[in-house]
């Protein structure tokens, strides 16, 4: 199997391409076994020098066998990188004409268990093919292949789509035939799939949470929905007892997943990302610190004295799902640096949400449980020091630190990103050497023939294979991955339909227009003045230095942007303003001037070119 040299960072989900990608076939070139109207079309982009295409060549026998007529097949080049004999294998079947085509591929397939130029010269001698050189049109259309395959997003041999849709499954033929029927469990999985890896989703999930929280909160089952987050759930231990509400288990549980992942995503853009150069770093760290800062002074100035003055931290977050999905929706018009921009802000705005939280809306301090904190942290270190890379003990002393946080006053989601600073990273595995031992594995298993069918492999196989898988990816790195779509698609989600409910009447503003206007101007004029206003700071002290892929109108549709404060605003409102009636001004204010913020933002990027297209 073959992988991309170029190690493609996370960084941006959105730069990200769909899974539905769509390689169409060319009747009057590709090379097509089957009927032109079957209604399964398999396409393979593979190499004849990659042991697992020729091993794959077995399977799409079988299923060929099976199907019929209902299925047609297509194989495209994607010779092995830096593999002499691989593209000369291509070339020399692309030479043949178009009725040899298939007879040369199965004897480069088949012929001998790895390709050998003994094999290129048995296939010349044995089907006819004597030629001085291979012809220029052979080599273009082997070019042409793997232009494909780039195109496609193919990192690796042999790639398989059906019917257009890349499949990233075993190559067994149960399983590869469940895809190409296409049965319940497979169509499940795919649409999921499909849905995760579009850019907008998260934002889309958030905003169908919220309006559902609206619509829900202002319908006759109104009061019910209400009383159901009030609900206490909790534990009862002889005469021991834990519990909170609904609303508080999301707030203060539930979220803790998404501070972890916060907390592992700033780790990681400190650490390998956008943010670990100082030099990069500079820009959006100045922007972020400025759209903190500007905002809440608009917040102090416009806000009554008193109690609702707490606020001011209302307006100082960005609702990353939101801003994001945004820009995702608006494409090729929003250069990729101005992406990056937009969310390494974002990292930084979460940082300063969490310090604001952590310092400014604690409860009453309870400095035993604290001291018992600090001491889950020593552990955590010690674990971290000692090279444990298992995720395991972290969670569970990360739990006993959630505990201890939350009683000993401090919001308990801190827990979150303290756990993620301890989570261990590690240097990238020697991926060759692993790979042949994992062949090495898979070979002498292949030998035991029924007994592995009967019984399936050794213990001591999968417990090698156990221990491969778990070096090609850090502690940190699993973690994020499998708990990123939890926080995106079910935390946060969640989080909307316990918080953004509020009631719509004629009087819920009554007496707090204050309240609304600091909130409205502080994220929808504090945020992108700050923002701007801070990159401009930093770009004219030589501090930084403004990529010149986007322009600075862009930069200020992308700090309206910002002023989408939505998650974390209403997570910081729920701190600020104890007393229900403030809070839910709050949330409606917050809603308006996200709107606002997303509206206004919107027009200024649709509209503004960029530099290059000047």
């Amino acid at each position: 199997m073959t992988v991309s040299t170029t190690r493609k960072r996370r960084f941006l989900f959105l730069l990200i391409p769909s899974r539905r990608l769509d390689p169409a076939v060319d009747e009057t070139r590709d090379h097509i076994l089957g009927a032109s109207g079957a209604p399964i079309t398999l396409v393979e982009y593979g190499s004849y020098a990659c042991p697992h295409c020729r091993v794959a060549n077995e399977t799409i026998a079988s299923l060929r066998d099976r199907f019929g007529d209902r299925m047609r097949y297509v194989f495209r080049h994607r010779p092995l990188a830096n593999n002499d004999l691989a593209r000369r294998a291509a070339e020399i079947a692309e030479h043949s004409t178009p009725e040899q085509f298939w007879k040369v591929h199965l004897e480069l397939m088949t012929r001998s268990s790895e390709l050998t130029e003994d094999d290129l010269l048995a296939v010349k001698t044995e089907l006819d093919l004597d030629y001085p050189e291979i012809s220029e049109r052979a080599r273009e259309r082997v070019y042409e292949d793997e232009r494909s395959a780039d195109a496609n997003g193919v990192v690796f041999t042999p790639t398989f789509f059906i019917n257009g849709r890349r499949y990233d499954g075993p190559w067994d033929e149960v399983t590869l035939g469940d895809a190409m029927l296409g049965t319940l469990g497979h169509r499940v999985r795919a649409t999921t799939l499909d849905f995760a890896s579009w850019g907008p989703s998260a934002g889309v999930l958030l905003l169908i949470a919220t309006v559902l929280a609206l619509v829900l909160s202002n319908s006759p089952v109104g009061g019910a929905f209400a009383e159901f987050w009030h609900r206490e759930l909790g534990v009862n231990l002889g005469g021991w007892h834990f519990g909170m509400s609904l609303q508080h288990w999301v707030n203060d549980g539930l979220l803790t997943i998404f501070f972890l992942v916060v907390g592992l995503e700033i780790k990681r853009e400190f650490t390998v990302g956008h943010l670990a150069n100082r030099r990069s770093a500079a820009l959006p760290i100045a922007a972020a610190i400025g759209g903190m800062i500007v905002p809440a002074l608009f917040y102090l100035v416009l806000a009554p004295t008193g109690p609702l003055s707490r606020g001011w931290g209302v307006p100082m977050a960005t609702d990353t799902a939101f801003a994001i999905a945004l820009v995702a929706m608006m494409g090729r018009r929003v250069p990729v640096e101005l992406r990056v921009f937009l969310t390494a802000a974002a990292i930084v705005d979460d940082i300063g949400a969490i310090l604001v939280i952590a310092v400014f809306y604690a409860a009453d301090l309870q400095l035993g449980y604290l001291v018992a904190a600090a001491a889950t942290l020593v552990v955590l270190a010690l674990l971290n020091r000692a090279r444990v890379y298992l995720v395991l003990p972290y969670i569970l002393v990360g739990a006993v630190m959630w505990a201890c946080i939350y009683a000993g006053g401090l919001h308990a989601t801190l827990a979150g990103v303290l756990l993620a600073l301890f989570i261990p990273t590690r240097p990238p595995a020697n991926l060759h050497a692993l790979m042949r031992q994992a062949d090495a594995i898979l070979l002498e298993e292949a030998k035991r023939g029924g007994e592995v069918l009967r019984h399936g492999p050794s213990l001591p196989a999968l417990n090698a294979l156990d221990f491969i898988h778990e070096l090609l990816e850090s502690p940190a790195d699993r973690l994020l991955r499998r708990s990123g779509a939890r926080s995106s698609y079910f935390v946060l989600p969640i989080f909307a339909l316990a918080n953004a409910g509020v009631v719509l009447s004629a009087d819920v503003l009554d007496g707090r227009g204050p309240l609304v206007l600091a909130i409205i101007t502080g994220l929808v004029l504090g945020k992108p003045l700050g923002l701007v206003g801070g990159a401009m700071i930093a770009v004219r002290i030589g501090m930084a230095e403004k990529p010149g892929a986007y322009s600075w109108r862009q930069l200020a549709g992308a700090g309206a942007l910002a002023g989408i404060g939505f998650t974390m605003s209403l997570f910081v409102a729920g701190r600020a303003f104890p007393n229900a009636d403030d809070f839910a001004v709050a949330k409606v204010a917050i809603l308006a001037a996200s709107i606002c913020a997303g509206t206004i933002g919107t027009i200024i990027l649709w509209n503004a070119k960029s530099p290059n297209d000047a």
